[in-house]
């Protein structure tokens, strides 16, 4: 079997490709696992800045491979065995993108539905060509989008992602981006150009600063007003602390461009 995920380094930016096309990179158990062992190895790489996942193929992704979700249900406690096994995995796999120190871009060239919608909900940010379209139609097939869901509502507002939900209805990429799914909408034949613009920006910016902010942000987002500002004056007076930062900002106020170590 070809490799499900494969890597591609550019400079800083790592481009992680769904490479399973003919099924439309569905989140089989092992393209749930070589995502995992991708982004482990990408947490450990101190060169890589920024992640592009992107996907052969007309799709980003279908969500899980309902076929080998069939095929697990032999009688009653295998079958519930075996899905409770798929949720863990695939649930600690999109755990580990917001966790990860670099920001992931998803690059959405087709559609993405269930748990494709989840992987690109569950990305810090994301990039789609205009044709794509988004969904969480599982409960077309009498299947309520649950674990999707987690990601959808933390992406996009309660009221939005329900009606997603219960309908089954695709939205395509210009509301995708109303709602806050996506990032920005460009023509299909810049889409990779325009992903890679937006990781190399990102990978220009001090790496520390960018890890210790996007840490930040996500523990954030889980607390209340008060407990966010405690948790963000903390890791903003570690930053100010870093000696990159303190040249940062010696060579803003002399007017000239900084001189990094980590450069």
């Amino acid at each position: 079997m070809e490799d499900l995920v494969l890597r591609h380094d550019s400079g800083h930016v790592a481009r992680l490709t769904l490479n399973d096309p003919t099924r439309f990179n569905v989140l089989s158990l092992e393209m749930i696992d070589a995502l995992a062992e991708a982004f482990r190895q990408i947490e450990s790489d101190e060169h890589i800045r920024a992640v592009i996942l992107s996907a052969h193929g007309k799709a980003f992704s279908v969500g899980h491979d309902l076929r080998q979700m069939q095929a697990s249900r032999s009688d009653e406690d295998a079958g519930r065995a075996a899905f409770e096994r798929l949720f863990s995995r695939c649930a600690g796999m999109m755990q580990m993108i917001p966790a990860l120190p670099q920001p992931v871009i998803a690059e959405v060239q087709g559609i993405a539905t269930a748990a494709g919608c989840q992987l690109v909900a569950a990305c810090d940010l994301a990039v789609a060509a205009e044709t794509a379209r988004f969904g969480v139609n599982g409960v077309d097939i009498g299947l309520f989008c649950s674990t999707p869901m987690v990601a959808l509502t933390r992406a996009v507002p309660a009221k939005a992602a329900f009606e997603l939900l219960v309908t089954g209805d695709f939205i395509d990429a210009e509301r995708a981006q109303q709602l806050g799914l996506i990032s920005r909408v460009v023509p299909a034949a810049g889409l990779s150009d325009e992903a890679m613009r937006l990781a190399q920006k990102i990978a220009t910016k001090l790496p520390a600063a960018v890890r210790m902010g996007k840490r930040a942000f996500h523990d954030q987002l889980r607390l209340g007003l008060s407990d966010a500002y405690d948790s963000a004056s903390g890791t903003i007076c570690e930053n100010l602390m870093l000696p990159d930062t303190n040249e940062g900002i010696s060579a803003f106020l002399e007017k000239r461009k900084p001189a990094w170590a980590s450069d």
